[in-house]
This record gives structure tokens, C-alpha cells and sequence, in this order.
């Protein structure tokens, strides 16, 4: 099985995992997601 996660364009093939509590890199990306937006809010002028 998969899970997607639409707003960060993410798809793993790793369901089983997740659903074990597996979230390392499921969470290593919205994390990096997330750092990626506020690095492109903070670039831009006030």
C-alpha cells in the first residue's frame, strides 16, 4: 500500500510501516517542507 500526502508531493510505498509507527520518513519530510515555506516567507520583502 502507499501513503500520499498531497501538499508536500509525497508518495511512500511504505504502508504497513506507517501504520506500525513507522513516521521517521514521512515526518523528516514535512518537516523539511515546512522549513522550505518559511525560508520562502522570510526571502520575501516585506
Amino acid at each position: 500500500g502507499r501513503v500520499t500526502d498531497h501538499r508536500i508531493n509525497l508518495t511512500l510505498y511504505r504502508l504497513q510501516d506507517v501504520i506500525e509507527g513507522d513516521f521517521g520518513e514521512l515526518s523528516d519530510a514535512l518537516l523539511r517542507a515546512d522549513v522550505a515555506e518559511q525560508l520562502q516567507q522570510l526571502a520575501q520583502p516585506a
